[in-house]
């Protein structure tokens, strides 16, 4: 089949419902603490590096077992299976890349049949979480060069390539995509949208997607 494009998920509150940082956090018993972090970078007030490495800092000492229980609950967001599997169908290479963890994207890219996964990776040290991330999906610019990065590979023109994302860590892909899709999104990214969805149901941007 004849690759048509390429589409690229946010994986955090787009492929899934929850954040995963989120849901760690009330692990940790630091739920509030992370929900104002992660608020003020998906609205674009701190730099999303920043950001990642002060709400991981405050997970140090998580047990392994534990974080993969919570990763466990993590669901999809309605209609993302039938979306991806659809996409495949009319030819599209299909990928998610976040500024979460390997351990989320790993499962969501088997689970979905996806192209390509990228991520960040929680430092580990005797079962337990350190406290340090590291990976590719932290600089502001991290995703807008994936999305290149594999448009190239693909050899497909970066016209015909689309993104799905909700915050303000989207916007270096959504500047260099063809198309954008703002889902249920905070509104520094709305700003940089082609269309703005704001119904929680993944299969709404089949509508705009050939």
């Amino acid at each position: 089949m004849r690759k048509r494009g390429l589409v690229l998920f946010d994986l955090d509150s787009t492929l899934i419902e929850e954040e995963t940082l989120d849901e760690l956090a009330k692990l940790a018993g630091v739920e509030e603490e992370v929900k104002r972090i992660t608020r003020d970078a998906m609205e674009g007030r701190i730099n999303f590096e920043e950001s990642l490495k002060r709400r991981v800092s405050l997970l140090k000492g998580l047990a392994v077992e534990d974080v993969m229980k919570v990763v466990s609950r993590l669901k999809l967001t309605k209609g993302a299976r039938e979306t991806v599997e659809e996409l495949k169908n009319r030819g599209y290479v299909v990928g998610v890349i976040s500024g979460g963890f390997n351990i989320v994207t790993d499962r969501v890219k088997r689970d979905l049949g996806l192209d390509y996964a990228y991520s960040n990776e929680l430092v580990v040290r005797d079962g337990k979480l350190t406290g340090e991330v590291r990976g590719r999906v932290m600089s502001p610019s991290a995703k807008g060069d994936i999305l290149e990065e594999i448009a190239g590979r693909e050899k497909i023109d970066l016209k015909d390539t689309i993104v799905v994302g909700d915050g303000a860590n989207d916007i270096g892909m959504f500047r260099r995509a063809g198309f954008r899709i703002a889902f249920c999104a905070k509104e520094v990214l709305k700003r940089e949208a082609d269309v703005v969805i704001e119904r929680r149901d993944l299969r709404e941007i089949l509508k705009y997607i050939k």
